[in-house]
């Protein structure tokens, strides 16, 4: 209620504090809109298992566009010839061509990435998922109306940029909404998606290609996202931790309208009026200017600021020392997925050595990804426990991976195998866990990025051409496998160190000198 005496805004910080006083010239009504903006419930309709349902299903719409691109039926076949000497001409796009678009696709991910999480500062994160989306939607129907090569290049790069948002701040959402005591399995039935999505995308890309058209798979997946893009702009905007307030945003949008009927007392002691929210270490500040003004100087702040983040991400050990085991972790996965089938086809004489693998990769994916989020879980969620079962499944998998590929028995290869990618796919949600937990709420979309950067440009892209020069030199691809492997034992020395470290989970620890940096009330105080 406003007091005869003021009405302030309590302190965001320890040392700043707005007060309107009556004695001012900042008339009631004016007070009344402020309040009638600010106080304004921040809970989403969106129930936490249905934004996980809805967030899942976009992951594997996400992952579906990967393996449909890769499938013949989009891509084209290779050339080939049966036992009798008959052959079929390629057909598609050639393999040049083909890694061209997967890495354009790379490119607009990772430059993408960071710039999304820094603006998540600025503008309400669940929005630009939406933006993301919209983008994402564009651009796969922009593939699927493509009349050049080098337009569906352009197309495949702004799927990427598309992406970038979700994968950024997605994880962050589930990590906020889900049950104190199943944080880990829920990001356990985000990520299996992962493998499960590119599945259904081999599958999809398939039938469609060969009953319809090429054009036809994007087509259908811009129609499969497009009302989640919508979802994105009209449905009531989720609020992450350690996040200013949208509604703070729209308090000031309209004192800025208000600001020129200010009487000259409250120019003369003050000719702007701040409201300060300080996030992470530095004070996030918006100016009473004009909307654009504030637009431009919000972007601003945002890049500004990520350097600053950047130094604070890097100084903490935990981050560090878990993104270096999942960049050697994903050095082999990449590779694996690559080089797999023709590795087995050579070592073991396989005849469906793509479907084979494919099962193996799948299977193993979905259970394994699922499995290490509910045994996280089970033994509690920590960041310790997390790099013991990181350390502990990554050393086992690679010994069964290991030996898997000293056997002459292609069954006894097999069931190895299999094991192995059970263990090792269980990493996923513990992974996760880490990067989420070992920062600050505000640190974590840009964690997020960061780490999807690393791991790409310094594991499975460089991975598969490594391994090929390594083959061609010694002209074994049992012993190429087994150098490959062996990677995986590196990976599990990382993360082993990490239980060592001493860290600390900060998903409940508050923005410096905000009591709650997200949601500054009005308050009334008597004289």
């Amino acid at each position: 209620m406003v007091t005869k005496e003021e009405d302030c805004l309590p302190p965001v910080t320890e040392t700043t504090s707005r007060c309107y006083s009556t004695s001012s010239s900042t008339p009631l009504a004016e007070l009344e809109t402020v309040r009638s903006l600010e106080i304004v419930e921040s809970s989403s309709s969106l129930s936490p298992v249905w934004l996980l349902v809805i967030f899942c299903i976009i992951n594997l719409l996400n992952y579906m566009d990967r393996g449909a691109i890769a499938s013949n039926g989009v891509n084209g076949s290779t050339r080939s010839c049966n036992d009798k000497g008959k052959c079929t001409l390629a057909t598609g796009i050639h393999n040049f061509e083909d890694g061209v678009l997967s890495s354009s696709f790379m490119v607009g991910l990772l430059i993408a990435s960071p710039i999304f999480a820094s603006l998540a500062k600025s503008f309400n994160p669940f929005r630009l998922i939406g933006v993301g989306l919209t983008v994402w939607t564009i651009a796969v129907l922009g593939c699927g109306s493509s009349f050049a090569f080098w337009f569906i290049v352009l197309c495949r790069m702004f799927v990427g940029v598309g992406e970038a948002s979700f994968i950024s701040l997605a994880a962050p959402f589930i990590d906020d909404n889900a049950p104190q005591k199943q944080k880990a399995a829920w990001l356990g039935l985000f990520y299996m998606c992962i493998p499960s999505g590119v599945a259904l995308g081999y599958v999809y890309g398939g039938y469609v290609g060969k009953h319809f058209s090429w054009r036809y798979a994007f087509w259908g997946e811009a129609v499969l996202m497009a009302p989640f893009a919508v979802l994105g702009f009209l449905m009531k905007p989720l609020q992450l931790k350690g996040f200013p307030s949208s509604d703070s945003i729209k308090t000031v949008r309209s004192i800025e309208v208000m600001s020129p009927s200010v009487g000259s007392e409250t120019l003369k002691n003050n000719n702007r009026l701040q409201v300060d929210n300080e996030i992470e270490h530095d004070q996030f500040e918006v100016s009473i200017e004009t909307s654009k003004s504030s637009y431009a100087n919000a972007v601003f702040k945002s890049f500004t600021g990520f350097a600053k983040d950047m130094k604070v991400l890097y100084k903490e050990k935990v981050f560090v020392v878990n993104v270096l085991g999942y960049v050697s972790y994903n050095f082999v996965i990449g590779a694996y997925s690559y080089w797999g089938p023709k590795a087995g086809y050579n070592i073991y004489k396989m005849k469906n050595a793509d479907m084979i693998f494919g099962a193996v990769t799948i299977i193993c994916g979905i259970v394994g990804t699922l499995s290490g989020g509910f045994i996280l879980d089970r033994v509690t969620a920590t960041i310790p426990n997390a790099f013991k079962l990181l350390s502990g499944a990554t050393f086992l998998g690679a010994v069964f991976c290991f030996t898997a590929f000293t056997l002459k028995s292609l069954y006894g290869f097999i069931a190895l195998f299999v094991l192995g990618e059970l263990l090792v796919f269980a990493t996923q949600a513990p992974v996760n866990y880490v990067c989420l937990h070992c920062v600050k709420p505000s640190l974590r979309p840009l964690s997020m990025a960061i780490s999807t950067v690393a791991i790409h440009i310094f594991g499975d892209v460089p991975s598969s051409p490594l391994v090929g020069i390594v083959q061609d030199h010694i002209n074994s691809w049992r012993k190429t496998t087994l150098i490959l492997t062996s990677i995986l034992f590196l990976a599990a020395a990382i993360w082993f160190i990490g239980i060592f470290i001493n860290s600390v989970d900060r998903f409940n620890q508050e923005e410096t000198g905000s009591e709650n940096p997200r949601r500054p009330e009005l308050s009334s105080r008597t004289p």
